[in-house]
């Protein structure tokens, strides 16, 4: 169950934050193959010049169509599967016009007993759900 946060650039209309939200969560469905349900996304648009977003050194430059994602979720993935996920989101990206320079993935992980579903019960410790398969 990845938690995603989506920051952007203002600009964008419902239908392509719509298209980039999904296109996210497609990729993750298609590597990582949670449940459609588990679709937990907070997509924030920020004024000129509150993202900053340079290349690390590596010689490219980013556009104002930057797309900065953070993805919260359970240990456990090989980096092989990570980084397929990282090229699908890419790719599924791609497909609504966003150049792969402006791709930025944060990816964090954690355990089970770091979420709680609601009710303030981390309900993968509870057995309330199932802790998600690798």
């Amino acid at each position: 169950m990845p938690l995603v946060r989506i920051d952007v650039n203002q600009g964008r209309t419902p239908e392509e934050l719509q298209s980039l939200s999904r296109g996210i969560h497609d990729a993750i469905l298609a590597e990582y193959g949670i449940p459609e349900r588990d679709y937990f996304h907070v997509l924030t648009e920020h004024p000129a010049g509150q993202i900053v977003a340079q290349d690390a050194g590596l010689g490219f430059e980013r556009t104002r169509n930057v797309v900065m994602i953070q993805i919260f979720t359970q240990t456990g993935r090989s980096q092989e599967a990570k980084q397929a996920l990282f090229a699908a989101i890419a790719a599924n990206l791609a497909d609504s016009g966003i150049a792969g320079e402006d791709v930025f993935i944060g990816y964090v992980e954690n355990t089970a007993g770091d979420w709680s579903f609601g009710f303030g019960r981390a309900q993968y410790v509870t057995g309330e759900l199932a802790t998600p398969g690798r």
